[in-house]
């Protein structure tokens, strides 16, 4: 069974509440993720009321925040960004590009640090052509970016400008393109930015309960260890004691 815990959040948080809400999660989820990221604070008196009395600084500080990111949205929208890749004729990545891939292209293409967590990507995409992603620069400002993934420079630049991946097949490149369209749609109405940050939400929980099962399952050997390593102990005292006598 999971134990709840009671956070007082620090900023808006998708699906959770907005800044100086108090909201009940998984304590897992909360101590590896909401606390070290300074996303909340455990929900005590004491820290209720260090929030209350810093509650005028920190929405400043927020407020701030939020109007550097919408400072930020039009260079970040605008940017060209191009990540080469080994790729079939067919278009099928030999590998796959991850959230962190993303990153640091953006970084490379614009100047600006987005770290992995920023990028709210569902799964690791894994074909060649022109992909809409999400980034979070604030928790009340995201912005989508198209990424060029290509196998070659020349490739990425034809596809900029047919808009369209660059695959083999002639007349069905065609059918592909407007399978890959209508599909994406599908996927689009199906599953809506707030969706893909709930099912990121639900990851980031499970992983949490993992990590802290995996703590409570070292610690457990640990002390099992201890404890039989004295009880041998005091097995050799006993032992050596009775050779003495």
């Amino acid at each position: 069974m999971s134990v709840a815990m009671n956070v007082i959040l620090l900023e808006r948080v998708d699906h959770l509440g907005q800044m100086g809400d108090v909201v009940k999660v998984k304590a897992g989820y909360a101590r590896n993720y909401l606390l070290p990221q300074n996303k909340a604070l455990r929900a005590t008196k004491d820290n209720v009321a260090y929030f209350e009395a810093q509650k005028a600084a920190l929405e400043k500080q927020n407020a701030e925040r939020r109007k550097d990111a919408e400072k930020d949205t039009k260079k970040l929208a605008d940017a060209n960004v191009v990540l080469i890749r080994y790729a079939s004729e067919s278009g099928h990545l030999y590998g796959s590009v991850t959230s962190r891939d993303i990153a640091d292209s953006i970084a490379a293409a614009t100047g600006h640090a987005v770290t992995r967590q920023q990028v709210l990507l569902n799964d690791a995409i894994k074909a060649i052509g022109l992909i809409p992603v999400t980034i979070a620069l604030h928790p009340e400002v995201k912005v989508q970016i198209t990424l060029n993934i290509a196998r070659s420079q020349e490739e990425a630049d034809i596809q900029a400008k047919t808009g369209r991946a660059l695959i083999a097949g002639g007349a069905a490149e065609e059918d592909i393109a407007e399978q890959s369209t209508e599909d994406d749609g599908a996927k689009a109405a199906m599953l809506e930015d707030s969706a893909l940050e709930a099912e990121k939400t639900r990851a980031e929980e499970e992983k949490a309960e993992a990590a802290e099962a995996e703590e409570k399952a070292a610690a457990r050997a640990a002390k099992k260890a201890a404890k039989e390593e004295a009880q041998a102990a005091e097995s050799d005292a006993e032992a050596e004691s009775e050779a003495a006598a």
